[in-house]
């Protein structure tokens, strides 16, 4: 079926969602628009589904929801004798509705629903699979990407992010799914009457939050009450739990961010609702400085990643995601063993492109690291695999550079509500000591180096741009440098073909899944990662250099971004 034909078929049925039809008919003159709709389906991966909402098969919109539902619900069957799912979702536009919609489909297939009754973080779907023992779950978001995105995550019964594999079987089971001939429905009242579908109660919230609170490594620390704290959710679904573990937990000088407080997928006050940006904090940090406040934190909609400010100086600074990671390992590291409360042989997981600073803190304190793969889901991977031995106690921190933490071992996701209550107890410990948390990371960089981390985006859009993006990748890995901007290379990791060369010739075994990317380590501990992000029309490059100087490090790096910016 070609484009035109695909379009007509849409425009012609009656669709249940009268925006859906607007729209056909609003750019029935317009080829380009609907080419952009219906070229192809909208992909499904180990992220799930996401892509911009509208009519079309390109598009998310409550028939691409259902489909996609339809197709999970087809892998579950065969796989599970009792299948049963859990379903959160955020604030973003339609959240709630694609939610009841894939409910409606699992039920309608004889798959057991449980679903928040209002938006919830997804660290808290990923709690939710284990603590009902589901066959599943998703989760409806588009993370920080702007507000005419949405989607959805599929998780496995360990509460991890499925796997490629999974994710094939599972793209196979869609692709077999006609649109509208296929779709199992059922009436969401008449599958709440007949419970097929049932509200995710409260115990199960609570429960949430107690195992969040556990992680808390110095519960009496003075003066934690004092700790001024502006906390934004960024119009997303944040707010609830996030500001219970707090209060729970002695953190009560809280404010929140009034235009930024309520669920709003428009996202008014900020368009890309990104911790990572800093324009998405504007609103907070007009707050801090009104209210003199000692942090800053700011969870994205979904609620699993968390950027922060601290005042500095009489100001506020931003830290990177690498910055708190090495923070926070370096706080938990010094609370454990000041407690007694080091498991033997500790471990610490992080992926691949987050800073190497982390190998001379770990070895401080005797803590062996774990490289992963880009992603959460292998980090989650790792923690079940420990908990397979019955050595899950061994695991005391995760993270990655997007600003995504995990200091415990109940769920299998990043988590924004954990990484809230452990900033706010380490701001509050540093700052009975009289530091600020930029104090402490310049003590850091002081004892093992000033490290900088920088990532260098390039975009290829287009059919034309993925292919170009390819070909780079083909050149680096066929005829690989032998320096880069004037450091020797030592070793190449091709993480596709599952195998490290070293500069002498000789070759390991990777053991990591198979993927995309390139890892250059050069002399005087700079690194260099490469890949093509798996969201967007882009080439990423991971830059982490390591000076005895803040100025020298500074200069290192955009040596380096110059370097890429001409050869790239």
């Amino acid at each position: 079926m070609d484009i035109n034909e695909k379009y007509l078929l849409w425009k012609n049925q009656s669709l249940s969602d009268y925006d859906l039809t607007k729209e056909l008919y609003e750019i029935s003159e317009n080829n380009e628009e609907i080419k952009d709709r219906f070229y192809k389906d909208l992909s499904f991966g180990t992220g799930g589904i996401r892509g911009i909402m509208g009519a079309g098969s390109n598009r998310m919109n409550v028939y691409t929801v259902a489909k996609a539902t339809q197709g999970l619900s087809n892998y579950i069957i065969k796989h599970f004798d009792i299948p049963s799912v859990a379903i959160a979702y955020d604030s973003r536009i339609k959240s709630d509705v694609f939610a009841k919609e894939a409910s409606s489909v699992f039920a309608s297939n004889n798959i057991k629903v449980y679903l928040y009754k209002e938006l919830m973080p997804t660290p808290s779907l990923s709690f939710a699979i284990r603590n009902l023992k589901c066959c599943a779950g998703i989760v409806v978001t588009a993370s920080h990407n702007p507000s005419e995105y949405n989607g959805y995550k599929v998780y496995g019964k360990d509460g991890c992010q499925i796997t490629a594999d999974a994710a094939d079987s599972i793209l196979t089971e869609i692709n077999n799914v006609d649109i509208f001939n296929d779709v199992k429905r059922m009436e969401f009242s008449s599958a709440i009457e007949t419970g097929m579908i049932e509200f995710i109660n409260e115990d199960v919230i609570d429960a949430f939050l107690k195992a969040v609170s556990s992680q808390s490594l110095n519960k009496d620390i003075k003066n934690k009450e004092n700790l001024k704290i502006v906390y934004t959710p960024l119009n997303g679904s944040g707010l609830r739990c996030v500001t219970k573990i707090l209060t729970m937990n002695g953190y009560t000088n809280l404010t929140v961010v009034p235009s930024q407080k309520d669920p709003d997928g428009n996202f008014p006050t900020c368009p890309y609702p990104n911790p990572e940006i800093k324009e998405a904090l504007s609103e907070g940090l007009k707050i801090c400085k009104q209210n003199d406040a000692d942090l800053l934190l700011a969870t994205d909609p979904d609620c699993d990643r968390v950027g922060i400010a601290v005042k500095h100086n009489n100001d506020y600074k931003l830290l990177s995601g690498n910055e708190v990671g090495v923070l926070l390992f370096d706080y938990i590291c010094k609370m454990r063993i000041e407690h007694n409360a080091m498991p033997e042989d500790p471990v610490c997981m992080k992926t691949i492109v987050t800073t190497d600073m982390i190998y001379p803190i770990a070895k401080k304190y005797g803590v062996n690291v774990i490289d992963v793969l880009t992603g959460f889901k292998f980090i989650g991977e790792q923690i079940g695999l420990l908990e397979s031995k019955g050595q899950d106690n061994r695991y005391i921190w995760g993270f990655e550079e997007s600003y995504g933490y995990l200091s415990g071992s109940y769920i299998r996701d990043k988590d924004g509500v954990n990484a809230s209550l452990l900033i706010c107890e380490m701001t509050a410990f540093y700052r009975n000591k009289g530091l600020s948390l930029c104090d402490v990371l310049n003590e850091l960089y002081k004892e093992f180096g000033y490290y900088k981390n920088v990532l260098k985006n390039f975009t290829f859009p287009g059919v034309s741009g993925f292919e170009k993006m390819q070909n780079i990748m083909k050149q680096f890995r066929e005829a690989p440098p032998l320096d880069i901007n004037g450091k020797s290379v030592i070793s190449l990791s091709d993480y596709l073909n599952s195998i490290k060369i070293l500069n002498n010739g000789q070759k390991e075994i990777i053991t990591l899944p198979s993927s995309d990317v390139l890892k250059f380590e050069l002399v005087d501990n700079i690194s260099v990662v490469i890949r093509p992000s798996g969201t967007e029309p882009k080439l990423k490059v991971y830059i982490s250099v390591v000076s005895n100087s803040k100025e020298d490090s500074q200069c290192l790096a955009e040596s380096f971004e110059n370097f890429f910016e001409k050869l790239i």
